[in-house]
Order: structure tokens, then C-alpha cells, then sequence
């Protein structure tokens, strides 16, 4: 058995929300069951790659708040990790 551990956090600058305390990262970890190595490693290319892509989509739409003046990508960090261990 293999397991699929993804681990996914964001957070977003105080100075865009009511909370002016600091940065605080808001971490999601899921565990997925496969049966051998293989199926592992094809799950975690394509959650990476919509991750990837989720992530490009949310740092344009950043960049057209910024051209007038409502948000900055720098406001927000997000990271990801995916990876496949050995049960």
C-alpha cells in the first residue's frame, strides 16, 4: 500500500482583512490509500498540476485587482507539497 499525503496552506496578509494580527498559515492535509506505486505517483502528477494551475489562475486574477488599485498577489502566500510514501 502507498499513501498519497498532500498538504495544502495559504495565507493571506492582515493588512487585507479585519484580522491585523500577523500572517498566519491555514494548513489542509489529506491522506489517500493506493494500492501500489504506480497509481500513487499518476495521482500526485495531476494534483500537482491542478494545484499549479489553480495557483496561476489566482495570481492573474490578483494581478487584474492590482491594475486598479483592489488587491496585490503579494497579499496572499500559498503553498502546496504532494507526495507519495510507503505504508
Amino acid at each position: 500500500m502507498w499513501i498519497l499525503m498532500y498538504v495544502f496552506s495559504y495565507s493571506v496578509s492582515p493588512a487585507v482583512t479585519n484580522d491585523r494580527s500577523e500572517w498566519r498559515l491555514l494548513p489542509t492535509v489529506v491522506f489517500q490509500e493506493f494500492s501500489n506505486e504506480q497509481r500513487c505517483e499518476k495521482a500526485k502528477l495531476m494534483l500537482e498540476g491542478s494545484l499549479k494551475e489553480a495557483g496561476a489562475k489566482l495570481k492573474s486574477g490578483l494581478e487584474d485587482l492590482k491594475s486598479v488599485g483592489k488587491a496585490d498577489p503579494a497579499q496572499i502566500i500559498i503553498a502546496f507539497n504532494v507526495e507519495c510514501l510507503p505504508k
